[in-house]
């Protein structure tokens, strides 16, 4: 049997006045899925995930968190629900253990889990006894995780997650990530780094300009996009300019000797054949990452939506400035 949806997104809208924040956003999130929401700066990523934990009230479409009402079930939901925000603002006078304190408070739920999450993201008892104006980017961004998976919320709702974190921290985090999936908890991150969502995700929607471009698995659509051909010929003593022949179509990029050039699956069979025309030294084929799935289908014209002349190209995720957010 299925999962039930722990989110449910019904043509999801939000406008700020004039400016488009998300058009007509569609889309189901299972439990115990680690879902990634992928697109650049501006895309609508964080508007998205704002009215997820009811923070903004969309303008139209239906929305549906563990079967509530964001905003007008709020007070059911917040017990049940993790947010970590892209920007995080605390009291800079409160101590980390106040801070802490006043969020647990505020969720409506036990926090069964703090002295466990601090310690595995190195925040120490004098860590937590500091205002939190003292904390560094990173020790700001462990706090925000410890507040946000403390009370072990049935949904975990992240905004660029590892911004600031070193790398051994970020272990900890997909650590984290992956022990709330296995315990049946529902995690969603927004995400413009292509590895994070990579690593972390087993599904992505990816978004630009406000509307949806495709919701895939990750490992299908690195499998369904491009593949990586990397081919070295011999040296031409002529010096002349190297070619690969009918493989230019690809647009190859040349280091020396060197060409790289990415091409469809259905493609490959012939590209090959064509380059084994040439004086090769040597030749690879490998899968293509996240990033070049990502960059493929923001390239591809036969994907684009109308562009929305409301929408000013030069807005961040949340509201323009003067609007209320």
């Amino acid at each position: 049997m299925d999962a039930p949806n722990t989110i449910e997104l019904d043509g999801l809208t939000k406008r700020y006045g004039p400016v488009v924040g998300i058009t007509a956003l569609s889309l189901a999130v299972r439990a115990g899925e680690v879902f990634g929401l992928l697109g650049p700066n501006g895309a609508g990523k964080t508007t998205t995930l704002r009215c997820l934990v009811g923070l903004l009230r969309s303008t139209g479409g239906r929305i549906r968190v563990l079967g509530l009402d964001p905003v007008a079930d709020h007070p059911r939901l917040a017990p049940h629900l993790g947010y970590l925000p892209g920007e995080l603002r605390f009291y800079p006078e409160l101590t980390g253990e106040e801070t802490l304190d006043l969020l647990t408070a505020l969720q409506g739920s036990p926090a069964n889990r703090r002295r466990e999450l601090c310690a595995r993201l190195d925040l120490s008892e004098r860590d937590l006894r500091r205002p939190v104006l003292g904390y560094s980017r990173g020790m700001k961004q462990k706090l925000g995780l410890v507040q946000a998976l403390q009370h072990e919320p049935r949904l975990v709702v992240m905004d660029e997650p590892t911004e600031g974190l070193d790398p051994l921290v970020q272990e900890t985090f997909y650590e984290l990530v992956a022990e709330a999936a296995e315990a049946g908890r529902t995690v969603l991150l927004s995400s413009h780094v292509l590895p994070e969502v990579q690593r972390a995700c087993g599904r992505v929607a990816l978004v630009r300009e406000g509307r949806l471009v495709t919701v895939e698995r990750v490992a299908a659509l690195r499998e369904a996009r491009a593949r990586r051909i990397r081919v070295t010929l011999d040296p031409d003593p002529s010096g002349a300019p190297r070619g690969l022949g009918p493989a230019d179509h690809w647009h190859p990029r040349w280091q020396g000797d060197r060409a790289e050039l990415l091409v469809p699956p259905k493609d490959i069979t012939t590209t090959l054949r064509q380059l084994l025309t040439l004086p090769v030294r040597d030749i690879t084929v490998e899968e293509a990452g996240l990033t070049e799935a990502f960059l493929d289908l923001y390239r591809d014209p036969a994907r684009d939506q109308a562009r929305d002349p409301a929408r000013d190209p030069a807005r961040s995720d949340g509201p323009p400035t003067g609007e209320p957010s």
